[in-house]
């Protein structure tokens, strides 16, 4: 068995849960509730496993920096800036949308949906890219 760091687990959760979250976008466009009730669900517990890795990581290294200079730093930085800001706005998106889901409060969920997805799917795959670029570029 392959052991992963943690910021490699971290990022096949945020990879695991970019897909979930299109598979969940897929099933309720065909109108099948209980495939995305199930897909979103997993994206949720993806997205609370990142977390949690992500704080363990940043609480036991603390700082990384990245290592690039010029353009691909600016590029980074800003990548970097945007998920940060967006990733802080997530949570609160995600927990309405998933209680309105609980409570069965479909239109609203719906509403909230519209924007929560397209968010965390952003989140998500930048999670992957920051990762990327931060232990994986030269």
């Amino acid at each position: 068995m392959i052991a992963l760091s943690l910021p490699a687990q971290n990022a096949v959760f945020n990879a695991s849960s970019a897909v979930l979250l299109l598979a969940g976008y897929f099933f309720i466009k065909r109108k099948n509730v209980a495939a995305h009730r199930v897909s979103m669900s997993l994206a949720f517990f993806c997205s609370v496993a990142f977390l949690a890795g992500y704080l363990l990581h940043h609480f036991r290294v603390g700082v990384t920096h990245f290592p690039g200079t010029g353009g691909v730093r600016l590029l980074y930085l800003g990548i970097l800036f945007t998920h940060t800001i967006l990733a802080t706005i997530l949570v609160p998106l995600v927990l309405v949308t998933l209680a309105l889901a609980l409570r069965g409060i479909f239109e609203r969920h719906k509403a909230w949906a519209r924007w929560t997805w397209p968010v965390w799917m952003y989140v998500s795959v930048t999670g992957v890219v920051i990762y990327g670029m931060l232990y994986h570029l030269p």
